[in-house]
C-alpha cells in the first residue's frame, strides 16, 4: 500500500532544505477581497433588506436618533459604537443611512468570525466583515482596515474589543482612533441601547425588546492628538449620546458642560454591586444605563 501513501501523504522535504511553512488561511490572514465586488455587495443588500431589517423590526422595533446628522457626511468614515450583543451589527446594518451603508465593512474578531474558512466566508459574504485581532493592534489588522478604506469603504468598529459581560460597557481600546488618525478620516460616535436584552451574551436565540441607535456628529483627531487621547474623546462622546437618549438633549448637554456625564463603564466595584447599580434585570422596564445613578457608598 506504499503507492497509496505516496498519493495521500504530503511531499517530503529533502535534507538540507528548510521546510516550507504554509501561509495561514484563517483568522486575521483570511482574504476577504473576493467578497468586495458587485456580486458580494448585491448579496449583502439582499441580506439587509430580506433578513436583517425585518428581523430587527420584529425583535427590536428600533428607534433611530440623529440620522439627520449624517445627511451630508461622505465616506470613508468609521462608525464607533458600544457593544453589548451580536444584534448590534444587525441593528447598525439596518439603520445606518443608505448612502453610508452601501459600502460598509464591519471589523470582526478574527478568532471568532474567521476561525474557519467556512465561518470566514459566511461573515465576508453576508455582512462584509474583515478580520482584525481583538487582543492587540497588529500590522495585519491595520493593513486589512486600511485596504478597506482605500477601496472607499466605511468601517464599523466596536472599540471595546468584545461584547459586554455584565451590561456595562468596557473601556475603549485605541484601534479605531489609531486607524482614523492614520487615514485622516472622521469617526461617527454611535450609541446602541437595548440590544443586550434582545440577544444577551451567551444566548443563541433572540427575544423581543425595544432598542435604539443614536448617531453623533462626526469628529476628527486633532493634528497633535495621539490615538489614546482621541479614543478617550470618542468614548466620552458615546457616553454623552447615551445620556442624551436617557434624559434628553438639554439635560445631557448641561451635564457634559459640567463634566458630569455618567460613564457607561459603570462603577469600579464588585460584580454584585455593578449588577445592582445597573438597575432592573432584563425584561423589566429600564431606559438606559446612562439614566441610572449609582449611590456613593
Amino acid at each position: 500500500m506504499r503507492w497509496l501513501r505516496f498519493i495521500v501523504d504530503p511531499p517530503a522535504t529533502p535534507k538540507g532544505v528548510d521546510k516550507r511553512v504554509p501561509t495561514p488561511r484563517t483568522g486575521v490572514h483570511y482574504d476577504t477581497e473576493w467578497a468586495t465586488g458587485s456580486a458580494g455587495k448585491l448579496v449583502r443588500r439582499a441580506t439587509v433588506w430580506g433578513f436583517m431589517k425585518p428581523a430587527i423590526r420584529i425583535y427590536g422595533s428600533p428607534r433611530v436618533v440623529g440620522a439627520d446628522r449624517l445627511t451630508d457626511v461622505k465616506g470613508p468614515v468609521i462608525f464607533a459604537a458600544n457593544h453589548h450583543s451580536h444584534a448590534d451589527t444587525s441593528l447598525l446594518l439596518a439603520t445606518i443611512p443608505a448612502h453610508l451603508r452601501r459600502d460598509l465593512a464591519p471589523l470582526g474578531g478574527a478568532d471568532y468570525f474567521f476561525k474557519s474558512r467556512l465561518s470566514g466566508a459566511l461573515s465576508a459574504l453576508f455582512i462584509g466583515a474583515i478580520p482584525i485581532e481583538r487582543t492587540k493592534l497588529s500590522k495585519l489588522s491595520i493593513k486589512n482596515a486600511e485596504r478597506a478604506i482605500k477601496r472607499g469603504d466605511n468601517l464599523l468598529i466596536f472599540p471595546e474589543g468584545g461584547r459586554s459581560p455584565d451590561g456595562w460597557s468596557r473601556k475603549h481600546r485605541p484601534g479605531a482612533a489609531f486607524v482614523a488618525k492614520r487615514a485622516n478620516i472622521a469617526v461617527i460616535p454611535t450609541y446602541l441601547d437595548g440590544t443586550g436584552r434582545i440577544l444577551p451574551k451567551g444566548k443563541n436565540w433572540p427575544k423581543r425588546s425595544r432598542c435604539a441607535v443614536v448617531f453623533g456628529q462626526p469628529i476628527k483627531p486633532g493634528v497633535d492628538e495621539d490615538a489614546r487621547s482621541f479614543a478617550e474623546r470618542i468614548e466620552v462622546r458615546i457616553n454623552e449620546l447615551a445620556d442624551e437618549f436617557g434624559s434628553g438633549w438639554w439635560e445631557a448637554r448641561k451635564r457634559a458642560h459640567a463634566g458630569e456625564t455618567p460613564d457607561l463603564s459603570g462603577p469600579d466595584a464588585g460584580a454584585w454591586r455593578r449588577r445592582w447599580a445597573l438597575g432592573p434585570a432584563p425584561g423589566q422596564k429600564r431606559r438606559s444605563p446612562a439614566a441610572k445613578r449609582w449611590p456613593d457608598l
